[in-house]
């Protein structure tokens, strides 16, 4: 997979200029805001985005995804299962309370806990605390994902979300789509304080004056998040001046940015798979092979790539795009029209039936537009959809509840690796492991859990390799899910927004390293 991926030798230079650079606000809008201010209520771009924010990770991604080191400084492999971690020395939440391996000890028993955050600690055994700033990670069995995993352990201030809050509750207690101390409440290392939340409005950012990074070229010190569902609007918004910063740019819009003097494009080929689930334990037809595989014939991804994403995006056959372990060649999109009708006879299914389906109205790319467009091809082989729209804070406890027939569903590998999709995605549904946690579709097949179980224990890159590719056949052969795309990220910037320097694949801009200058 191709990647239009920026030098970070753009950020070194930003650096050097930035003592010449005046402090800078920064007008953002997103096409939603985050649900909640907890970073493991909900495994999501929105939340991580605002983790990357007020949080820091032990390490994070760099733009050509190499690992760079955070609040670990270093790091070294003791042994076949220990990976070793040293904490910088200094670091201080936004309370005043000072960084510990106690604090990532707290953090990491709270991830394993979190339905969503679970399944990827699945691997590990235990994090020892050795002293205040050292700390091992130890696995179960040898992993090749270690620190894929560690960008994902966010320190939280143990003191500050212990004891109770006003209702008698933990503080540190995690309520998914709930009320709660962490959900309101928030002390992290990140470069930014969150000074106002207004749910759907608003949300406002302050630079932390103790944040530990001293060395980062950013000079924004305040940011201001508003969410604009609209897309029309928001890119109005940008051209305006009204804004300095969006996400996401729709196809459709990508021109009128690129013809502007004010304002520019700044687009990644991208990785996340848009598809759809079908629920076997809501739908008897589904369980059937044939029906599933007439439902993705009948869909002619490519088209829609043509048309409603205007080109800018790719069509799947399969999870992982082009560059992930596991990808292969001949697993292409399969529309065939005539051979999705032939296979709901074979079926018994030839006069069609009737499902619900439910998609977001401004989480992806014309997520509304392709699930209209989708529920059109399905009545061509007889399958009558009722299909219903709603907002990405309304659908997702939707989502849980698996409330619908087929729902739609975006992810991008949070370990880079297309084990991971298949683990949260695909596997069957595992309440004690987090495996199957947004496996709306309720499939289940025992045979492909073991070799990606295999895989996750395997070291020998291309042996792991063999078998997740063969994960990806049986899925294909199974049509486990009905892939769409890979979505292309597109950002709007207004001159002046070094955002190209800040942006990556996994769609968290670290906005504590933007420089920006006047208007």
């Amino acid at each position: 997979m191709k990647k239009m991926i920026k030098s970070l030798a753009g950020v070194a230079l930003a650096s050097t200029l930035a003592v010449s650079v005046q402090a800078a606000s920064l007008k953002v809008a997103y096409d939603a805001d985050p649900v909640s201010l907890d970073p493991y209520e909900q495994l999501s771009g929105g939340t991580l985005q605002m983790a990357h924010m007020s949080f820091d990770p032990l390490i994070r991604w760099n733009q050509d995804l190499s690992f760079e080191p955070r609040l670990a400084e270093k790091w070294e492999r003791i042994d076949d299962l220990t990976m070793r971690f040293t904490l910088r020395k200094g670091v201080k939440f936004h309370s005043g309370n000072t960084l510990t391996a106690r604090d990532v000890k707290w953090t990491y028993d709270r991830m394993v806990d979190s339905a969503d955050y679970k399944a990827i600690f699945a691997p590990f055994a235990e994090l020892k605390v050795i002293d205040d700033y050292t700390f091992d990670l130890v696995t179960r069995k040898p992993y090749p994902l270690v620190l894929n995993s560690a960008t994902y352990i966010f320190p939280m201030d143990s003191q500050f979300y212990s004891g109770k809050d006003d209702k008698g509750r933990d503080k540190g207690l995690i309520v998914k789509h709930g009320d709660s101390f962490a959900s309101r409440h928030i002390s992290g290392t990140g470069p930014y304080v969150v000074s106002e939340r207004q749910q759907g409005v608003k949300l406002e950012y302050e630079r932390f004056d103790g944040y530990w990074d001293k060395q980062s070229p950013g000079n924004v010190d305040k940011i201001t998040l508003t969410p604009i569902k609209e897309n029309a609007t928001r890119v109005a918004a940008l051209l305006s001046g009204g804004v300095d910063f969006i996400y996401p740019v729709p196809p459709n819009d990508h021109e009128r940015i690129k013809r502007s003097d004010d304002a520019e494009l700044i687009t990644l080929t991208g990785s996340r798979l848009i598809s759809f689930q079908l629920n076997q334990d809501r739908v008897e037809a589904f369980k059937d092979k044939r029906v599933r595989q007439a439902i993705v014939y009948a869909v002619n991804n490519e088209g829609i790539v043509k048309k409603i994403m205007k080109g800018f995006g790719e069509a799947a056959g399969q999870q992982g795009p082009e560059g992930y372990v596991g990808y292969v060649d001949e697993l292409a999109p399969r529309y065939d029209l005539k051979k999705a009708k032939q296979l709901m006879k074979e079926a018994g299914y030839e006069d069609g039936f009737s499902v619900t389906m439910m998609a977001p109205n401004n989480r992806y790319i014309n997520d509304a537009k392709i699930a209209q467009t989708v529920a059109s091809m399905l009545e061509r082989i007889n399958i009558k959809v009722d299909l219903k729209t709603m907002p990405k804070a309304q659908y997702w406890p939707e989502f849980d509840e698996r409330a619908a027939d087929i729902m739609m569903i975006g992810w991008h590998s949070d370990t880079e690796d297309s084990a991971n999709m298949t683990e949260y995605t695909t596997a069957c549904k595992d309440d004690t492991t987090g495996w199957g946690q947004y496996n709306s579709g309720n499939y289940c097949n025992e045979s492909i859990d073991k070799l990606v179980k295999a895989a996750g224990t395997e070291t020998n890159l291309d042996k792991r390799a063999k078998l997740l590719q063969e994960v990806e056949k049986e899925l294909y052969q199974e049509a486990a899910y009905v892939p769409l795309h890979w979505e292309n990220l597109a950002w709007g910037a207004r001159k002046g927004v070094k955002a190209e320097e800040v942006v990556n694949i996994m769609n968290f801009p670290y906005l504590a390293d933007l420089v920006v200058s006047e208007k």
